[in-house]
């Protein structure tokens, strides 16, 4: 289990990379053009993500049924301290998952939601959910981006990750 997951956080990491690689290169204004999806903006949505990496990544490092407010709530700094930021937390996931033994993987988590609900999973569930949704934002940053006229795109598919690493 413990392979499948570092290869899923370094997956992680590679996808969220290659998009937000791809949205430093094009205009600001496309980054925060309404384009209503989840959330308003690319901008709005890449944060979603990465504050929600965060917050998972502090749940599980701080193990306590404590509620975690979200990270980037009071975030002032820019687009590119932002992106920095949320390449250090993704990576942070790689290494958390890396240095936890196999055994650490299946124990509980009790953790609060931001809504103060009181919730417990394993460590592996907690891992698997964090990647997969920030997958399904990605996909929206893809439409969002074509919605914008962005076009040239590429794959951030897992099955493509395999292929180029």
């Amino acid at each position: 289990m413990k392979t499948i997951l570092i290869d899923y956080a370094n997956y992680n990491y590679w996808a969220n990379k290659k998009i937000c690689d791809l949205l430093l290169t094009i205009d600001n204004s496309i980054v925060e053009k309404d384009i209503p999806s989840s959330f308003r903006t690319i901008k709005e949505t890449v944060y979603h993500i990465w504050g929600a990496e965060w917050l998972w990544l502090l749940r599980v490092e701080t193990d306590a049924d404590l509620l975690i407010q979200s990270p980037i709530k009071d975030f002032t700094g820019s687009f590119n301290e932002a992106i920095d930021s949320f390449h250090k937390v993704s990576e942070e996931i790689i290494k958390l998952v890396s240095d936890t033994n196999e055994k650490e993987l299946t124990r509980n988590i009790t953790y609060q939601n931001l809504a103060g609900m009181e919730f417990t999973n394993r460590f592996y569930e907690i891992i698997m959910h964090c990647m997969n949704h920030s997958t399904f934002h990605r996909g929206q940053i893809i439409t969002m981006l074509r919605n914008a006229g962005v076009t040239d795109l590429f794959s951030t598919d897992l099955i493509t990750y395999y292929r180029e690493r």
